[in-house]
């Protein structure tokens, strides 16, 4: 099973503010990562955080995004 993240865990993980996670869910714009909302709180799974670092590895500046290797 997944581990789930805190807002707070999950940024610690990415090594962002936990306000970029914040305003990113806010305005749909910059970090695109799924998350759950449980009532009031908010949960990352740990495979989508993983898979965020994955999509976004580059070797250098050149690389487009979904470019293969």
């Amino acid at each position: 099973m997944d581990k789930l993240l805190t807002t707070k865990q999950a940024s610690e993980y990415l090594g962002l503010s936990p306000v970029t996670l914040s305003n990113a869910r806010y305005t749909g714009t910059g970090i695109q990562i799924p998350y759950i909302k449980m009532s009031s709180s908010v949960r990352y799974k740990q495979s989508d955080l993983d898979k965020y670092i994955e999509t976004n590895t580059r070797n250098n500046t050149g690389e487009t995004r979904g470019s293969e290797v």
